[in-house]
C-alpha cells in the first residue's frame, strides 16, 4: 500500500506543479484586478465564470465521467483510442452547440443575470471561453489516462503563461477592463487546444462509435444531475449574492473564494491523478484500505492548510489587493474549511464510480445542493458574504458525510473516522481560538505551526507513522 501510496503522490506532485505555478501566478494577478478593477467589475466576472461552470455540468460531465471509466475497461490500443475518439467528437458537437446557443441569447442571459443588456459582449466572451475550456480539458484527459503528468504540466505552464500575457496586455495596456479578464482567459486556453491538437493527432480521427457512445451515456448520465447540484453548491452562492446583494458583495465575496481556494493548489492536483491511481487498484483489499489512508491525510492536510489560510487571511488580503477589497477577510476561514470538507467527498466518491452504482448519487448531491439554497436564501439578506460563506461550509460537510455512508454502502471501505474528526475538530478549534481573540500575526503562525503537536497530544498518529516521524525529524534538523 505505500507504493501505492507513494505513486499517488508522485502523479499528484507533478500535477500539483503546473496548479502551484497557476495558483500562485493567479495570486499576483490579484493587484492588478483590484487596481484596475472595481469590486462590482470582479463580481460580473465571477457570476459569468460560475454560470460556465454550471453549463460545463450540464453539457459534458457525463462523457467526462464516463471517459476514465471506460478508457480502463480494455488494454487493447484500439478499444482505447476508440473511447477517445469517441468522447473527443461528442464534446466537440456538445461545446459547439452551447456556444452557438450563448451568442444567440447573449441579451437575453446578460438582463437575466444583471438586469441589463448592456454585458451582452461579456456574456459571449464567457461562451466562447467555456468552448475552449471544454475542448482543451478533454485534450488533456488523455495525459491523465495515459498518466503523463509531465505533458500535462507542459501543457499547463504553457496555458499560463500565454493567458498571464494577454490579461496584462488587455486590462492594463488597452483598458478593456472585464471583458479584457475574460478574453484574456480563453486566449491561452485556445492557444495552446491548437498546438495539443496537433501534437495527439495520432490518437485523432473521424471515429464515432454509436454503441460506444450510449454505453459511456448509461454510466455517465446519472451522473449528470449529480455534477449540476455539485455545481451549484459550488457557485449558486454567486447569483444569490448578485441578486440579493449586488455585484459589490460578489466582488467581494469572489476575493475570499480566492485566497482560500489557495488550498485547491492541493486538491486539483489530487483530483486529476486519483481518478486514474483509484481505478488501476485491481484487488479490491488492497484499494479499500488505501482508500481509507488517503482520505485521512488528503483531510489533515487540507484541514491544516483552511488554519493557516484563516488566521492570516487578514495580512494575506493586505499584501495582494487593495484597501476596498481588506474586508473579504472574514468569509476565507469558513471557506477553505468548506474546501476542506469537499476534499473529503472527492475521495470518497470513488467508491461508487469502482462499484458503478452511480445512479444514486444525484440524491446526495441533491440534498447538499438544496441545503446550500435553502442558506443562502435565508442567510444572504442578513448577513450578506458571510452568510453565502456559512453556507458554503455546512453544505460541503454534508455533502461528504452523506456520500461516504452512500459509498460505503456499495463499496465499504474502513475508513479511520476517529482520526478524521480528530483532525477536522483541531484545525477548527484553533482557527475558533485565533478569530476570537484577534491574535496578532506572530501568534497566528505559532497556532498554525502547533497543529501537528496538537494532534500528537490527541493521539492522533498511529505507532508506524511515529516511527517514521521520529526519523525524519533528526534529518529535517540537520
Amino acid at each position: 500500500m505505500l507504493d501505492r501510496l507513494k505513486e499517488l503522490f508522485r502523479h499528484s506532485a507533478v500535477y500539483g506543479l503546473g496548479s502551484i505555478v497557476a495558483r500562485i501566478l493567479g495570486v499576483l494577478l490579484l493587484p492588478l484586478y483590484t487596481r484596475y478593477l472595481s469590486p462590482s467589475d470582479y463580481g460580473l466576472i465571477e457570476t459569468l465564470v460560475a454560470l460556465s461552470a454550471v453549463l460545463t455540468a450540464l453539457v459534458a460531465q457525463a462523457m467526462k465521467s464516463a471517459f476514465f471509466r471506460f478508457y480502463f475497461d480494455s488494454a487493447e490500443l484500439a478499444r482505447r483510442l476508440l473511447v477517445v475518439r469517441t468522447a473527443f467528437w461528442y464534446v466537440m458537437a456538445a461545446s459547439t452547440a452551447t456556444l452557438v446557443v450563448g451568442v444567440a441569447l447573449s441579451h437575453q442571459i446578460s438582463w437575466l443575470l444583471f438586469h441589463t443588456q448592456h454585458h451582452a459582449d461579456l456574456v459571449i466572451a464567457a461562451f466562447v471561453g467555456l468552448w475552449a475550456a471544454m475542448n482543451y480539458e478533454q485534450m488533456t484527459s488523455l495525459f491523465r489516462v495515459e498518466q503523463r503528468s509531465t505533458a500535462y504540466v507542459a501543457a499547463t505552464m504553457a496555458n499560463v503563461a500565454i493567458t498571464i500575457g494577454a490579461t496584462v496586455l488587455l486590462v492594463v495596456v488597452l483598458d478593456q477592463g472585464p471583458l479584457g479578464v475574460l478574453v484574456g482567459n480563453f486566449t491561452g486556453t485556445l492557444a495552446v487546444y491548437a498546438a495539443l491538437l496537433l501534437y495527439s493527432r495520432h490518437a485523432l480521427g473521424l471515429q464515432f462509435d454509436r454503441p460506444l457512445y450510449r454505453a459511456m451515456n448509461r454510466f455517465g448520465l446519472p451522473l449528470v444531475p449529480s455534477a449540476v447540484a455539485l455545481w451549484l453548491t459550488n457557485f449558486s452562492d454567486r447569483f444569490f449574492l448578485v441578486k440579493l446583494s449586488g455585484t459589490h458583495e460578489v466582488g467581494l465575496y469572489s476575493i475570499g473564494v480566492r485566497v482560500a481556494s489557495a488550498i485547491v493548489l492541493l486538491l486539483t492536483a489530487f483530483r486529476l491523478a486519483w481518478p486514474a491511481f483509484a481505478y488501476s487498484i485491481d484487488d479490491d483489499r488492497e484499494a479499500s484500505r488505501t482508500y481509507s489512508f488517503v482520505l485521512t491525510y488528503v483531510v489533515f492536510v487540507c484541514c491544516w492548510l483552511a488554519l493557516a489560510l484563516g488566521l492570516l487571511a487578514p495580512w494575506i488580503l493586505r499584501l495582494i489587493t487593495t484597501e476596498p477589497f481588506y474586508a473579504a477577510q472574514n468569509v476565507v476561514a469558513p471557506l477553505a474549511f468548506g474546501v476542506a470538507a469537499f476534499a473529503g467527498y472527492v475521495v470518497v466518491q470513488i467508491g461508487t464510480g469502482r462499484a458503478r452504482r452511480t445512479r444514486a448519487n444525484w440524491i446526495v448531491t441533491g440534498a447538499a445542493a438544496v441545503l446550500n439554497v435553502a442558506l443562502n436564501l435565508a442567510l444572504i439578506p442578513p448577513y450578506g458574504r458571510m452568510g453565502a460563506a456559512i453556507a458554503t461550509v455546512a453544505s460541503y460537510t454534508v455533502l461528504f458525510m452523506a456520500m461516504a455512508w452512500r459509498a460505503h454502502a456499495v463499496f465499504p471501505v474502513p475508513y479511520q473516522w476517529r482520526r478524521v474528526a480528530t483532525v477536522a475538530a483541531a484545525a477548527v478549534g484553533l482557527t475558533v481560538i485565533g478569530k476570537v481573540l484577534d491574535v496578532p500575526l506572530g501568534v497566528a503562525l505559532l497556532l498554525t505551526v502547533a497543529y501537528p503537536l496538537l494532534l500528537a497530544l490527541l493521539g492522533f498518529y498511529l505507532p508506524a507513522e511515529r516511527r517514521r516521524l521520529r526519523r525524519l525529524l533528526p534529518i529535517l534538523g540537520r
